[in-house]
């Protein structure tokens, strides 16, 4: 076993419920005048009037400006409003759009230079500000994580801003916040959680501590989803995929993400579609990659999916898992190929080769694929 460590939000506050311990975590953290960030789906289902109902009305703002896949420009727009308010503290209610831009901004206020400085793997110096996380999705498991993504759209793609001043000081993550998740949203996190359960267990810098995690992950997402997906209002179901988004978070937090996300990013740069959109279409498409490398691994998956595998070999365990992905995936309305996103096929050579670039995720990737291998696999995923 190689010396690794591990890193997450300094304070995880988990269970149905956990919302009523945001005063009492404020209060610890000295802030006087928090600063919601969060979207307008959000802020329009009812569901941020669970947080607000805490706060003295005259103590707080809403900013519900947030757009699905924030841009450097968003996140300026938000800072500026964060200094103008003379605000002590953030507060990120949402998914990973809203979770991510409020990181930037914990680090932003204080920064000299601009946003375009920090991308990259530890270019950020400080952060005093306090930041908590409340996710509303289970998915990204941003509120855990050390990094934010951002769009480029001179660039047409997404770029990353890596740093443990990231981390929240406190995440909050409790399955009332995701009950107004629509289903195609529950659906697409969803599944984007299970892709980080997967890619952390099949990461080369994997470890006994992250593999525990990412299989219990696994097991809980493979079974919730479809519940949570037909029967919204199911709250184990819901409970299962917060828990199961959080440890999966924790999990790639730790051991990284790898050709999934490396491949998914120029689709969000390029054609804005959403990254657990992207991620959870190409999962069944970069595992079959991956399967002939990492065989004993995927039977671990196998029994995570609970698949009976006693009486199979590796190969036919790995078979399995990729029959369940693909019946999974359907089974929850993730679209099947990439022709259903109106994608061109004939831009397949450049998404290769902006994918190919993305180093810092395909390092972690147990097979290295070459820009050949990465074309191919867009061709099969059409």
């Amino acid at each position: 076993m190689s010396v690794s460590s591990f890193k997450s939000a300094h304070n995880l506050i988990t269970g149905n419920g956990a919302t009523k311990e945001l005063v009492g975590q404020l209060n610890k953290l000295g802030v006087e005048k928090p600063f919601l960030v969060t979207d307008k789906g959000v802020s329009n289902s009812g569901t941020l009037a669970i947080i607000t109902d805490q706060l003295p009305e005259a103590s707080y703002a809403i900013y519900d400006n947030i757009p699905p896949e924030p841009e450097v420009s968003a996140v300026q727009v938000c800072v500026d409003v964060f200094k103008q308010g003379n605000h002590d503290g953030l507060v990120a209610v949402g998914g990973g759009s809203a979770m991510d831009t409020a990181k930037c901004v914990a680090v932003m206020a204080e920064h000299v230079g601009d946003l375009e400085s920090l991308f990259g793997e530890n270019m950020v110096s400080q952060r005093n500000i306090p930041l908590i996380a409340i996710p509303t999705t289970a998915g990204t498991g941003s509120e855990v994580t050390n990094i934010a993504i951002l769009s480029d759209p001179e660039a047409q793609i997404k770029r990353g801003i890596v740093s443990d001043f990231l981390l929240p000081d406190v995440a909050i993550v409790s399955p009332e916040m995701t009950l107004s998740c629509p289903s195609n949203v529950t659906a697409a996190s969803g599944v984007d959680a299970l892709v980080h359960a997967i890619e952390a267990y099949l990461s080369n810098f994997s470890s006994p501590i992250t593999d525990a995690l990412a299989i219990k992950a696994m097991t809980l997402i493979i079974h919730a989803l479809p519940k949570a997906f037909s029967d919204p209002d199911n709250l184990e179901a819901r409970e299962d995929m917060a828990t199961g988004s959080l440890l999966a978070g924790l999990a790639f937090g730790n051991a990284g993400v790898g050709a999934v996300h490396a491949l998914a990013y120029p689709l969000g740069g390029r054609y804005h579609i959403s990254h657990g959109v992207s991620n959870a279409l190409l999962l069944p498409y970069v595992m079959e990659y991956n399967k002939p490398v990492c065989l004993e691994r995927f039977y671990d998956i196998a029994q995570a999916f609970g698949e009976p595998v006693h009486s199979l070999t590796q190969s036919q365990a790995a078979d399995r898992v990729m029959n369940h992905l693909r019946e999974f995936c359907h089974e929850v309305a993730i679209p099947e190929n990439l022709s259903a996103l109106n994608i061109p096929k004939a831009d397949i050579p450049q998404l290769a080769e902006e994918a190919h670039n993305v180093k810092r995720l395909l390092r972690n990737n147990p097979r290295a694929p070459t820009v050949e291998d990465i074309a191919a696999i867009y061709e099969a995923a059409f």
